[in-house]
């Protein structure tokens, strides 16, 4: 099934990784390296995550396609914050506090998405539109001087590029790297696509267990032997930056040598590529769908990970559903739930035993030792 591109060509970049797994590149750091165990179990760590890498960062709230019309909202919870995610009467995409401003009542209460061509209180009827202003409020006469322009719904930076959406809780949080991404975005078509289906995974480990997982092909032939590890040659990636961003691809290269490289819609069918976005996310592009799983810290050892799954269109046919049904098992229930997952949750109940002081990375797990060095740079910057 064909997907819907924006661009008849990849970018520059995707096609210089795809040269690379063609000449069998095999991305190897230079020797090995050793990460402390507390980094993945000490409390104290984990709330200094929380302040200085989620509490200022841009952080990854969901696809466009979650809210795909105008006057449309969803509230949104798992980064620790009562958020609405809305959509205004033009569809630009706002964050707001999903807490009114007469009496702190939360605003939605239900999960999913839900018309908002006015947000409603609960408890008194306060009334906001979308972007987060007061509307309207029953009795007026009761709270004299009352201006309701300073009594909108809070509001926090957001950024809608490439088919996602961002937000900060910083209000100066530097959005440049988002903007960044956008090019690689657009050629997958991802504003275009349509959301499938989503769940939300709970897992007893660390969020930097889970994005690790995503970091390396040392695992793939092991771990996945019974999925997709007949899809990939043992080792053969390659991968680069978009400034705190990973991109990298793995591939068939027998394929790849015989696909021209310049085509889109060959190259497809021949790379998977993979992006982490820094901090807690990773994008993965099949060949005609897409998954983004963003991992969403609880406390040191649980993580919420929500697997979203983007097709081209809605199912036509019983045998579409089907087709896209099997992908959304092979992938969220048997790759990422029964091995990456439940392999992240064995980590973290053997690291938080204390019977081992460090852990250590081969040269094929290099992408490990250079997301900690940018946590420990963000940490400290």
């Amino acid at each position: 099934m064909d997907v819907p591109l924006l661009s008849t060509r990849p970018t520059p970049g995707q096609r210089a990784l795809a040269e690379r797994l063609a000449g069998g590149e095999e991305a190897l750091g230079a020797g090995l390296a050793r990460l402390p165990a507390s980094l993945y179990t000490d409390e104290g760590r984990f709330t200094v995550e929380q302040e200085r890498l989620f509490g200022r960062l841009p952080l990854l709230l969901a696809p466009s396609a979650l809210l795909p019309s105008p006057r449309q909202a969803t509230a949104h919870d798992a980064y620790g914050l009562p958020l609405i995610v809305s959509r205004d009467g033009n569809g630009r995409a706002h964050v707001l506090a999903n807490v009114c401003r007469h009496r702190g009542t939360r605003l939605i209460e239900q999960d999913g998405v839900v018309p908002a061509a006015r947000i409603v209180c609960p408890y008194h009827a306060w009334t906001y539109t979308p972007d987060g202003s007061l509307a309207a409020l029953p009795r007026p006469d009761c709270f004299p001087g009352l201006d309701k322009k300073d009594h909108a719904l809070r509001r926090f930076p957001v950024r809608e590029s490439g088919g996602l959406l961002w937000y900060a809780r910083s209000a100066d949080a530097d959005f440049s790297a988002v903007d960044a991404l956008a090019p690689d975005m657009d050629a997958f078509g991802l504003s275009s696509l349509h959301l499938y289906r989503r769940r939300t995974h709970d897992v007893a480990a660390n969020w930097k267990l889970i994005v690790d997982a995503f970091l390396e092909s040392y695992h793939v032939q092991r771990l996945h032997a019974a999925t997709i590890a007949p899809f990939f040659a043992d080792g053969i990636t390659a991968a680069d930056r978009i400034g705190p961003h990973q991109r990298a691809a793995v591939g068939r290269t027998d394929y790849l040598a015989k696909v021209n490289r310049d085509d889109w819609r060959q190259l497809r069918k021949a790379v998977t590529y993979t992006y982490h976005f820094f901090p807690n996310a990773i994008l993965i592009v099949s060949p005609d769908y897409v998954n983004l799983l963003t991992c969403y810290p609880q406390d040191v050892g649980r993580t919420l990970v929500e697997d979203v799954m983007l097709i081209p269109a809605p199912p036509q046919s019983e045998e579409e559903e089907r087709h896209w049904q099997k992908s959304w098992d092979l992938l969220d229930g048997g790759t990422f739930a029964a091995e990456d997952f439940r392999a992240a949750a064995l980590c973290h109940q053997g690291l938080a035993s204390g019977l081992i002081g460090d852990v250590t990375l081969g040269t094929l797990e290099h992408g490990l030792a250079d997301f900690h060095a940018m946590i420990e740079a963000a940490l400290e910057g």
